[in-house]
């Protein structure tokens, strides 16, 4: 399959993340033309999406994918401390959200990036719809936007995942058994969705959607 990107901070150095994967857990890249920003890339068939097999089967498959995307990661990748401070500059200009909300996702950017555990590739995109069906395993992550950080960062997506249920039972069933199964820090894991949830939600379609996550896992703390 032939992707052509437009030039973006997020998908930069998508081609070096699958490279490090060399298809472990994710689709292979075939070859790559920088310059033209394009990728030639392994081809997932049926190509069905993990949302399709319902929430707590799609769980079993982060919990088992996730650690194989965990590889030990430092340059070329974006440090998700630079992504952190990159997102703390637009919230503490911002004036869309609730004081308490808005608090927590500051508090979270300022403390979080200095305290870091092992800096491992973080997939900063993976939901329900970016793994795939394929014929070489049943699950293959794609679309890689890749960061450099600790491991509790990397269940954020997964927790705002509406594909996989949208309620404050579906989140917080979520946020529960990935740092409960993957031994992971609770509050730096919470600390970390809520911050992103809220960064991406600036401008998107799903922003009630995001801001509903992030109020969720705040009001559970």
């Amino acid at each position: 399959m032939l992707k052509v990107q437009l030039p973006h901070r997020e998908s930069e150095h998508e081609a070096a993340a699958l490279e490090l994967w060399d298809g472990d857990g994710a689709i292979r890249l075939l070859d790559s033309e920088p310059g033209e920003h394009a990728l030639l890339l392994e081809r997932c068939l049926p190509g069905t999406p993990l949302s399709a097999a319902g929430a707590d089967a799609a769980l079993d498959v982060f919990v088992e994918l996730l650690p194989r995307l965990w590889k030990p990661a430092g340059a070329p990748f974006r440090p998700l401390a630079e992504e952190a401070a990159w997102w703390l500059g637009s919230l503490e200009a911002s004036r869309d959200f609730e004081p308490t909300l808005i608090g927590a996702a500051l508090e979270a950017l300022r403390k979080l990036p200095a305290t870091q555990g092992e800096q491992v590739l973080l997939h900063q995109d993976l939901h329900g719809d970016n793994v795939l069906a394929a014929e070489r395993e049943p699950w293959l992550a794609i679309d890689p936007k890749p960061l450099a950080g600790e491991r509790e960062f990397g269940v954020a997506p997964i927790v705002r995942s509406f594909e996989l249920g949208h309620s404050r039972r579906d989140v917080l069933h979520r946020f529960d058994r990935l740092t409960g199964e993957l031994g992971l820090d609770r509050e730096r894991a919470r600390g970390w969705t809520i911050a992103q949830t809220l960064a991406w939600s600036t401008g998107s379609e799903y922003r009630e959607t995001h801001v509903e996550t992030a109020r969720w896992l705040l009001e559970a703390r």
